[in-house]
């Protein structure tokens, strides 16, 4: 009997590990110019998302009741994370898994790790503010979202205590951790898309803190409405990439590495 295509075997654990480990190497020795521009463009990207997620909350008005509104406005909040993915730019919340194996391995510093975090989270929020900042002016002005629509969705977010912001903010990291492993698995592009459509409506339709995508909501929401403070936006920002990074390290990075390396094969 002929061998099975490649395209139709599935990849072992141990080729999951070995390739995340090669692909966090490559990235983590890219100039850091590179990385910043790559992380910027991913911050402008994922705005994509919650403009849509806006859009659908002011075309809707309540009529098509909560349920089916939350379940549309989470399939927009992952159009975004396509954008950014399918397009291979850098996010801050994929590397919290990826850029964490080499080191865990012995093959990169943790100032490596901490060298990639910093320009690629930078990046990501310098985009997401400058996409916020336009986005709340030329939305309302051009007449597809009204200024409610982004209090809605960044008070959604807010409107917790820190513990709970943080709490969301690592099961949010555990997700786009898992993302990173499961798209190394995956083949093909349409399995990709599939696969970051599956997690991050996910993360959409609970609404969990993700760091990047959520400040873009928050600081629209903060920019429109006094009732969401300058301190409210920076404690979110804060809590949020915090519980990321626990999340995609912990849950991810060391879980996996761990199951795989001691599963004697």
């Amino acid at each position: 009997m002929a061998d099975e295509s490649p395209e139709l075997t599935q990849k072992s654990k141990q080729e999951i590990l070995a390739e995340e480990i090669q692909e966090g190497l490559r990235e983590l020795e890219r100039p850091g110019s590179g990385l910043f521009l790559s992380g910027l463009s991913a911050g402008l990207d994922l705005g994509f998302g919650p403009l849509l997620m806006a859009v659908i909350l002011t075309l809707v008005g309540g009529t098509w009741g909560d349920p089916l509104t939350r379940i549309v406005v989470a399939n927009a909040y992952a159009v975004g994370f396509i954008f950014v993915i399918g397009g291979r730019s850098e996010l801050f919340t994929e590397h919290t898994t990826r850029a964490a194996l080499p080191a865990i391995d012995g093959r990169a510093s943790v100032g490596q790790v901490g060298r990639l975090w910093a320009l690629v989270y930078g990046g990501n929020i310098i985009g997401g503010l400058l996409f916020a900042v336009s986005m709340v002016y030329f939305a309302p002005a051009y007449g597809i979202a009204d200024q409610s629509a982004f209090v809605e969705i960044g008070r959604d977010l807010v409107d917790h205590v820190w513990w709970l912001i943080l709490a969301g903010g690592v099961t949010a990291g555990w997700l786009m951790g898992l993302l990173s492993w499961l798209l190394t698995a995956a083949k093909g592009s349409t399995a990709r898309i599939i696969v970051v459509w599956l997690v991050t409506t996910s993360i959409g339709l609970a609404h969990l803190p993700h760091s990047i995508a959520g400040n873009i909501e928050v600081l629209a929401a903060t920019l429109v409405s006094p009732a969401i403070g300058a301190v409210d936006y920076l404690a979110f920002l804060a809590l949020a990439t915090v519980g990321n990074a626990v999340g995609g390290v912990i849950f991810v990075a060391v879980l996996k590495y761990g199951h795989v390396v001691r599963g004697g094969e």
